[in-house]
């Protein structure tokens, strides 16, 4: 008799905790509070909408929008009908947008009504667009053509939120890059794939029927790095946040007795330095999670007397974000707070899922555990992508040697941590943000007066770096500072210009090749270079 296996599937982390607690504080968002069987009905309404609108299995649905209790529930109804969630960064200009909706092919668009002015005006043929009302924070309105959120769940049957999935292997999301090397790519998440990564969630972090999870980190990134799924299979809370206000985050963490959240060390600084911060420990403890740059000693100090504990973590959107933390070890605990922050520098082993990871030279053979020889973090397994959406040339290329390749150098330590020490490609990651270099110089040459540009990352107290152009004039030409960032804050999303501006001649090698690498050089002399995952 042949044995049965259900397919695996994060809306099946709903159906449990539905069944298991119905009744416990699932979402909390300024005066709404959902139980669990509440949270399960807007699920379920969303999918008999999504249907009702004739969204079959296979098709995308777009979300741009802040981390409302309807993106929560799109990460569980958009799978429920086989359709595809594409979750929109909320910091992009129209035109990046623009090519995601299109690339995507989404045939529903749900959009805040503040961030409808990053969609272009629809053409003819443009998908469904959903205004998606914030009553709780003041933002109503429909700006884009379309039904509002309730006009569009209005009258919907509500679906069960059972799950019979033929194919696990289907895709659950796609999650487009910040366009590395020019247009972003399209990563795509697995039912089986976000599965697995919500259970590593749920056992790395701790999370359990206690949690409550403070949602600081944006439900765009990597999908929340699978949290939304996690959370919720463990039965914990969501405390929604629309944007990161430290003040008020000071004050939901005792006030809701919030036990984890994560974000970039830019998150914790800002935590830190808030006023509101002087004199403040948390007791119990709360649990962060923390990507990009390795926290510094003065931050994990200052987090200690706060009553945080850190975990640093590394991973890229292609593996469903953090593929590797740095597990604490017993006798690191007692280690002051430079010695830990030296430990805690590495990005540590794979989560208990994500077994597959290796550090390899140019031949694909291991680097020895040295902590000296560098060579290229590779992976794969169960939490790396599916492969880029529409774009078999580039999956091939990220594929080579039957690994998945992360474009980041690191070395492994003898215990088998891993850390790494430069990056193959020029990306410069400000505040947990990729940059593409490629992205910005394009920009910065199409002023009149430009020659030829070079960007790299300079050091920022805030966000750890940031981008710098560096700038040949055409002969006779004239341009300040001030006009070359304004001419590329018309056309790319603010974090991505330029902060600074430098006019010089180009170093380059014989061959006309710009050396990137002693500019770098010039703009990190005195300082201990950063080294950040995604």
């Amino acid at each position: 008799m042949a044995v049965h296996l259900d397919a695996m599937t994060p809306v099946a982390l709903l159906e449990r905790t539905l069944r298991v607690f119905p009744e416990r504080t699932a979402v909390v968002y300024g005066t709404e509070r959902w139980t669990y069987a509440r949270l399960a009905q807007e699920v379920g309404r969303m999918a008999g909408a999504l249907e009702r609108a004739g969204i079959v299995p296979g098709d995308r649905v777009a979300f741009l929008a802040p981390n409302v209790p309807e993106l929560l529930v799109a990460h569980f109804a958009v799978l429920r009908v086989g359709a595809a969630l594409v979750a929109i960064n909320t910091r992009l200009q129209a035109e990046e947008v623009g090519y995601i909706l299109a690339h995507s092919g989404a045939r529903i668009v749900f959009c805040d009504p503040e961030l409808a002015g990053q969609i272009v005006p629809p053409a003819q043929g443009a998908p469904l667009y959903v205004n998606v009302e914030d009553p709780v924070a003041g933002v109503t309105g429909s700006p884009l053509p379309g039904p509002t959120y309730a006009e569009f769940v209005e009258g919907a049957p509500v679906l069960s939120v059972a799950l019979q999935l033929e194919d696990e292997n289907a895709l659950t999301s796609i999650n487009y890059t910040s366009g590395t090397t020019g247009q972003p790519k399209g990563v795509m998440y697995t039912h089986r794939g976000a599965f697995l990564n919500a259970l590593g969630e749920m056992y790395v972090h701790g999370l359990g029927r206690d949690s409550v999870f403070l949602w600081t980190l944006p439900m765009f990134h990597c999908n929340g790095w699978c949290f939304p799924w996690a959370v919720t299979g463990a039965g914990g809370t969501h405390v929604m946040l629309r944007g990161v206000d430290p003040a008020r985050i000071l004050e939901l963490i005792p006030q809701e007795r919030v036990t984890h959240f994560n974000g970039a060390p830019t998150v914790l600084l800002m935590l830190a330095e808030a006023p509101e911060a002087a004199g403040v420990r948390f007791d119990p403890p709360v649990r962060v999670a923390t990507g990009g740059a390795p926290p510094s000693p003065t931050l994990l100090a200052r987090m200690e007397s706060l009553g945080v504990r850190v975990t640093h973590l590394y991973g890229l959107t292609e593996t469903y974000g953090p593929h590797v933390y740095c597990e604490m070890q017993a006798d690191w605990e007692s280690l002051d707070p430079e010695g830990k922050a030296r430990v805690m520098s590495r990005q540590g082993v794979p989560y208990h899922h994500a077994t597959h990871l290796r550090v390899v030279d140019d031949a694909m053979r291991d680097v020895p555990p040295d902590a000296a020889t560098m060579g290229e973090v590779v992976m794969r397994g169960n939490n790396v992508m599916k492969g880029y959406f529409e774009d078999e040339a580039a999956t091939a290329k990220a594929f080579e040697g039957g690994w998945f390749h992360s474009g980041d150098l690191g070395v492994v330590h003898p215990d088998g941590y891993i850390e790494l020490r430069d990056r193959k490609k020029d990306i410069i990651i400000s505040g947990g943000e990729n940059i593409s270099t490629i992205e910005v110089e394009h920009t910065v040459v199409k002023h009149p007066a430009v020659l030829e540009a070079a960007v790299v990352a300079m050091p920022h107290e805030k966000w750890g770096e940031v981008p710098k152009a560096y700038v040949a004039l055409k002969p006779g030409a004239e341009a300040t500072e001030d006009e070359i960032i304004g001419f590329c804050r018309e056309t790319l999303a603010h974090f991505k210009c330029p902060k600074a501006v430098e006019f010089m001649e180009l170093p380059k090698t014989s061959t006309g090749k710009i050396q990137k690498f002693r500019l770098r050089e010039k703009e990190w002399a005195g300082y201990e270079k950063r080294i950040q995952g995604n």
